[in-house]
């Protein structure tokens, strides 16, 4: 399965970043991918009032990406603000084209690094997994990206890969962790694991960066396929299925877990 990661920078306004994604899922389906991932806060940088941008799954918004993956044959995977009951939003990644229409709202919350998303963001609370031409795969948003579980939860319900959309916050050692904390989940759960990020070049739109870019293809080896670098870019890959069942094989850390030991 072909897959794009398209690690470009949004700004506050939804309408300008769907014309980005509009753009950038043809620049994907003309190279021949199938899934077009886009990162966390694709529909609005972080740094923007979320309350009043967020949009319900059955918005103008949303219409506008599932109408971009007709015109193309693409599954078209973006991050977006939907409304929570509370008052706050929910931290959403949309999935949808091409016989899949699914959504997912971020589990762990970035209260994190002098920063409290859950002032503003309210948790989900159920993974999410999507079938794109019969192959598997879970949906994970940024900070989901320090907590196994969910990478395993994945495995579980028969996912071959995960999706991580993100919008990585700049900082020492940011890097570092990003690079190892994707190959740690590509091994905890053997699969497959396509990290895309914001960039982050000096055209950066908000005061403060929303991305470093770095985005990466990992195999449930943990091996590095494919990565970018800081700028705007399009990634693309072919993600070998097969090869999860062979690692699987010699690497049986699903199989040997022993959760009865922790409960």
């Amino acid at each position: 399965m072909r897959i794009a990661l398209s690690q470009l920078i949004t700004g506050p306004d939804p309408e300008k970043n769907l014309r980005l994604i509009e753009e950038w899922t043809q620049r994907a389906a003309d190279a021949g991918a199938r899934v077009v991932v886009f990162p966390e806060a694709s529909m609005a940088c972080f740094g923007t009032a979320l309350a009043p941008v967020a949009e319900p799954l059955d918005g103008p918004w949303a219409d506008g990406v599932r109408q971009i993956a007709r015109a193309t044959s693409t599954v078209v995977v973006a991050g977006m603000f939907t409304p929570a009951p509370d008052g706050r939003v929910a931290n959403t990644l949309l999935a949808t084209g091409a016989g899949v229409e699914a959504s997912y709202d971020k589990i762990h919350l970035y209260d994190a690094f002098g920063y409290c998303e859950s002032e503003t963001v309210a948790p989900g609370s159920t993974p999410t997994v999507i079938d794109v031409d019969g192959t598997r795969l879970g949906l994970a948003t940024c900070y989901d990206v320090r907590f196994p579980e969910l990478f395993r939860a994945h495995a579980d319900a028969g996912a071959v890969g995960t999706l991580l959309a993100a919008s990585w916050g700049a900082g020492p050692g940011k890097l570092a962790q990003w690079e190892l904390l994707v190959r740690a989940r590509a091994l905890d759960a053997t699969v497959w694991l396509a990290a895309v990020d914001q960039a982050c070049p000096g055209t950066q739109a908000g005061p403060l960066p929303t991305g470093i870019g770095h985005s990466q293809v990992v195999g449930p080896d943990g091996t590095v396929r494919n990565s970018l670098g800081a700028e705007p870019e399009l990634l693309l890959a072919d993600l070998d299925v097969d090869e999860v069942t062979v690692v699987r094989q010699k690497t049986s850390v699903l199989a040997n877990r022993r959760p009865e030991v922790w409960r």
